[in-house]
């Protein structure tokens, strides 16, 4: 008689019931545990707020709540989804595309723990012996003091000498960073004015403000005199003073020069991270050289000078990782052999990822999405935890066809180790190895959210979805290519890991550059193709974007609107924006008020003066073409675009900006939207629209296929063409093969990543290297076109 199965056993499904996740409507499911299940459907279908706003959320906040309360108060506070059921829920680890921390002192090493146990391994049979591991640091300053301090012991104060000694790796002259900073002191001011008449040309300083009274009132020098005729004190003083207490109109203040103070406020930052005015005064003013003490390594003398087998642990951080890898086994010592081992697989997985070509020493800023989304599974490959939620986020982004396969293979070894695999994925080669599949849609936005197919990848292709429909979809190679107008000249390209490269790239048409993951794609376009006036480039980089902010701010499109709301009215602009003097005084423009409630997640509830228009009652009294503030900013962009387009409301400057947005397929989100609830895709296709209006003559695209579902490539290349049609020149960094037949010249780079890559293998028409197939983009190209 067969027994029974245990009652254990039988939580087999992660079920789901009533998700209302931002546009998940009423959405209820079954999800397969111990599988691997792909998320399909258009940008903004709903895949994320059902994977990573429901599923994934709701995990976390359970395992958080198993804390205490005082720990709890450290953590992150999440609120419960907005879901009736959740049922049979494992531990989440999530793998997203968020970029890491763009921080001058993170690096490859320091953000996988790599460097840290290179420190370690250096501490103990470094030669010679210099210190601990923090004298290996370049986030550690070497100090030391000696003083009285006072104690009390059993009733009686004593004076005791302390003395204290701590040796760090900082280099001393650029404080970590590897490169020191040179002023040109004509952009920080203009000598011939007076302090008073605006001389300082830095952002931020206005003489209207705290900044004013300070300079005015230091006493340091004259803000009547020009600064032409300054003394060497006096310029001494405005430039480069310490920080030195004041007293203006009775009130202690702090001066410091502009020097100091710039250091402070900019360049602690990220260049990349700054605002755009900001940026450029910081990319005009300020020059950054490697730092000639260190020669870039960050560490000082004393941490260069400890070796292993005649090498430093800056050599070591310089190494490509394959490389460092194979270092590592040529160093035995019983004593740190734990050591080794974890550094070992820590740096091989790096390689088995296909990230063999980076090094410890690249800042973690300047890593793509995808690159950081690799680098943070990392850490997950070799753990031998099983029945854990595994949830990645298009994991395919910045991979060419050929590392996608070693991507599966990854995801595969997670599900057969007894995992639950949950990926949001568009790539037809990704989505084929799925046990399961969920489609959602129909539509994006307020036309998705609702479940349309869940089944195998066979019951998929024969569904009548949207995404079943275009699974199969091949795009063909183009039967007529346009001529170049022009060629952009790159003679002896070398940034990064570029070998010396020659290449002419043409201008009027559509170029492709490819090649693998770290073949040197971006470093030759990005380092080649100066930002100039006349060039457009849209990145990688992510928007950011607060609750405040929405498609209508981002854009600039709330201007031209809140113009016209004003001339129509005869009143100030600034009464329409609800950031502004517009909003509502009890919840301050955000529509909804939040509650603080400590360790547990924070309630929202919707502002009851103003409803959750966000505006004074007053402003919503003025009309533009019969519709008021609220009303607009409710409309979806192909509303909006027909209402501004002609009539009373004909306003052509906003008109421009919704036919760009409508033009990268976002006619459905709302004006109003908050920017934090839109998904990766849709804000890839945002900051695309915006760069849409610009003058430049030549677009650089990296990547514009993230986050697109295999309908929409199908619109983005009808935009290229447009592009390229109205006289401009698109080139796109891409690994998306029907971008690559699409495209009238490509360039492939390879034949592999670092320093195996940097050269130019192939560049010619896409028949071309489909008749060749000489590299392993032309191999992938010839499949895809044959299917």
């Amino acid at each position: 008689m067969a027994t029974k199965p245990h009652v254990a056993d039988s939580h087999d499904l992660i079920r789901v019931q009533g998700a209302r996740v931002n546009n998940l409507k009423d959405v209820s499911i079954e999800i397969p545990k111990r599988r691997l299940t792909v998320f399909t459907g258009v940008s903004g279908s709903g895949k994320s707020s059902l994977v990573f706003g429901t599923i994934a959320a709701d995990s976390q906040r359970m395992i958080n709540e198993t804390y205490s309360t005082f720990v709890q108060g450290f953590m992150p506070s999440l609120a419960r989804p907005d879901v009736d059921v959740l049922e049979g829920l494992t531990t989440a680890i999530i793998v997203d595309q968020e970029r890491m921390g763009s921080n001058p002192h993170s690096t490859v090493g320091t953000a996988t723990d790599a460097n840290a146990m290179l420190r370690i391994l250096f501490s103990r049979l470094g030669t010679p012996h210099i210190g601990s591991a923090q004298a290996f640091s370049f986030n550690v300053a070497s100090i030391s003091g000696a003083g009285a301090v006072t104690l009390s012991k059993g009733g009686q104060t004593t004076k005791e000498r302390r003395s204290f000694s701590i040796t760090g790796g900082m280099c001393p002259r650029c404080e970590g960073r590897g490169s020191v900073t040179d002023f040109d002191l004509t952009a920080l001011y203009d000598a011939s004015k007076t302090i008073n008449e605006g001389a300082l040309t830095i952002p931020g300083y206005s003489m209207d403000g705290w900044q004013g009274r300070i300079l005015r009132g230091c006493g340091f020098f004259s803000v009547d005199k020009p600064i032409a005729k300054f003394t060497k004190k006096e310029l001494q003083a405005l430039l480069y003073q310490e920080p030195t207490k004041i007293k203006v109109e009775g009130i202690n203040l702090t001066y410091s020069g502009l020097i100091p103070q710039i250091q402070k406020s900019f360049l602690a930052k990220d260049v990349e991270a700054m605002q755009p005015h900001i940026r450029a005064f910081v990319e005009r003013a300020i020059t950054f050289q490697t730092c000639p003490e260190c020669d870039g390594t960050r560490l000082n003398e004393g941490a260069r000078s400890s070796k292993i087998n005649g090498t430093n642990i800056a050599d070591c951080c310089k190494m490509q990782i394959s490389d460092l890898a194979d270092w590592v086994r040529g160093v035995s010592d019983k004593s740190v052999a734990p050591l080794l081992d974890k550094l070992e697989h820590t740096l091989d997985s790096f390689v088995e990822i296909g990230l063999g070509y980076l090094s410890l020493d690249r800042p973690a800023g300047t890593l793509s999405g995808g690159e950081a989304q690799r680098v943070k599974m990392i850490r997950h490959l070799g753990s031998s935890l099983t029945d854990v939620t595994y949830v990645f986020d298009e994991p395919s982004i910045g991979l060419h066809p050929h590392d996608i396969q070693r991507m599966n293979e990854l995801l595969l070894r997670l599900r057969d180790k007894g995992n639950t695999v949950l990926v949001v994925e568009h790539k037809p080669e990704m989505i084929a190895i799925a046990d399961h599949v969920v489609d959602l849609g129909p539509g994006a936005g307020t036309g998705g959210g609702t479940i349309c197919f869940e089944g195998t990848l066979e019951g998929l292709r024969a569904s009548d979805t949207l995404t079943g429909r275009h699974l199969d979809d091949r795009a063909s190679l183009k039967s007529s290519l346009r001529s170049p107008s022009g060629f952009l000249e790159i003679r002896g390209a070398s940034s990064h890991n570029l070998q010396n490269v020659d290449v002419d790239v043409p201008l009027g048409v559509l170029t492709v550059v490819t090649g693998v993951a770290g073949s040197g794609k971006s470093s030759l376009i990005h380092g080649s193709v100066p930002a100039s006036a006349d060039v457009v480039s849209v990145d990688q980089t992510g928007i950011k974007g607060s609750r405040r902010s929405n498609p209508a701010t981002y854009t600039g499109l709330l201007e031209p609107i809140r113009k016209a709301f004003a001339k129509a009215n005869g009143v100030k602009p600034a009464l329409f924006s609800a950031n502004s003097e517009g909003a509502c005084p009890n919840c301050n423009g955000a529509g909804v008020i939040y509650t603080d409630l400590a360790m547990m997640a924070g309630v929202a509830t919707t502002c009851e003066v103003c409803e959750g228009k966000r505006f004074r009652e007053e402003v919503l009294e003025y009309r533009f073409g019969g519709r008021d503030i609220s009303e607009v900013l409710a409309m979806s962009v192909t509303e909006a675009e027909k209402f501004f387009a002609e009539g009373d409301a004909r306003t052509p400057a906003a008109h421009k900006i919704l036919t760009y947005l409508a033009d990268v397929g976002l006619g459905y989100l709302s004006l109003g939207q908050p920017l934090t609830t839109l998904s990766g895709g849709e804000r890839q296709r945002l900051k695309l629209a915006t760069h849409m209006g610009e003058k430049g003559g030549i677009y650089v695209l990296d990547e514009p296929t993230t986050g697109l579902h295999l309908a929409d490539v199908e619109q983005l290349l009808g935009l290229l063409d447009r592009l390229v049609d109205d006289g401009k020149s698109v080139i796109v960094i891409e690994h998306h093969q029907a971008v690559m037949a699409h495209a009238d010249w490509i360039i492939d780079l390879g034949p592999g990543a670092g320093h195996d890559g940097g050269q130019i293998v192939f560049e010619g028409t896409p028949a071309d290297l489909i008749t060749h197939q000489p590299t392993l983009t032309g191999k992938h190209l010839a499949a895809y076109v044959a299917k």
